[in-house]
């Protein structure tokens, strides 16, 4: 499978993501857009994942990107090619799909749990994952919630026709990345009720191994790849999570 991943910024890459689909087999190729706004096309790939980055699905005047990014996510579902969307991506995916994306109650930075309200999510009942947003969405027509929060309710869903997975939070944060969102976001650490400091989110080790675990689970599951199976007898896309 040849992956597509669509990046925002400089310092949030697909991190553990990038190990998954190396540990799968998939060729990956990155779009920088924050370097250059050209997209691909969906001939171009099998599979479609956008990034999350710092800056809102409204800011179209600073990221002229951001509403092509939009034509091509409603484009490749609808030539039947599975998108993943993490943070900004799962609010774009949502407004593609004519969603509404708007300021979360609080900010959510930090590691805090997410539980499973939908069996078909593949993962424990409650999973300590990291979260770094201040945006949420409604969830698009027909789309299935799968995990919430304390702090945001929609955490993970798919779309009515399986091709669509959405994580507002990160699954694939490994300790650089985190590091790096320190480091150049660091006036985004304010003070609030779901917010951890910048030297609690750098201390922190024992949740990476499960999360990780979780992602590759939850995308194994959206992608219908069995354990077991070799990759050449599977179909490109599956609808695993329905």
């Amino acid at each position: 499978m040849h992956i597509a991943i669509l990046q925002h910024v400089a310092h949030e890459g697909p991190a553990a993501l990038a190990h998954w689909a190396a540990a799968r087999g998939h060729d990956t190729t990155t779009y920088s857009l924050y370097a250059d706004p050209a997209l691909p096309a969906p001939d171009d790939f099998d599979c479609l994942v956008v990034l999350g980055g710092g800056m809102s699905v409204d800011d179209g005047d600073l990221h002229p990107w951001l509403e092509p990014e939009r034509a091509l996510i409603r484009a490749a579902l609808a030539a039947g090619r599975p998108v993943i969307g993490i943070c900004l991506g799962a609010q774009q995916l949502a407004r593609a799909l004519g969603a509404s994306v708007f300021p979360n109650g609080e900010r959510e930075v930090g590691f805090w749990h997410i539980r499973r309200v939908d069996d078909a999510l593949p993962l424990p009942a409650t999973q300590t994952v990291c979260h770094w947003h201040g945006d949420t969405f409604s969830l698009p027509e027909g789309a299935v919630l799968l995990a919430e929060s304390d702090a945001c309710r929609n955490q993970v869903f798919v779309t009515g026709d399986g091709l669509g997975l959405g994580l507002q939070c990160h699954l694939e944060a490994t300790p650089h990345w985190v590091d790096a969102c320190c480091t150049h976001d660091a006036g985004y650490l304010i003070p609030g009720r779901w917010m951890q400091d910048a030297a609690r989110l750098r201390a922190e080790r024992s949740a990476y191994p499960r999360m990780h675990a979780a992602l590759f689970t939850l995308l194994d599951a959206f992608l219908g790849v069995r354990a077991g199976d070799p990759l050449s007898s599977q179909p490109p896309h599956g609808t695993g999570l329905l």
